[in-house]
């Protein structure tokens, strides 16, 4: 059974979350798709908002 790939904008967003936690700049945004940047961009915040509270650690 083939898995399917998850949408684009979810993935945008887990990139986005993953780079936010590991403490990226958000200037560092691979997208120049206004859709794709604004997913991974509230992936990084969530991701730095995270990182602040202590959720997660490098």
């Amino acid at each position: 059974m083939k898995r399917q790939k998850r949408d684009r904008l979810d993935r945008a967003f887990a990139k986005g979350f993953q780079a936010g936690v590991g403490g990226r700049s958000k200037e560092m945004c691979p997208y120049s798709n206004l859709d794709s940047r604004s997913q991974w961009l509230g992936g990084w915040r969530e991701g730095v908002d995270g990182r602040i509270t202590g959720l997660f650690t490098k």
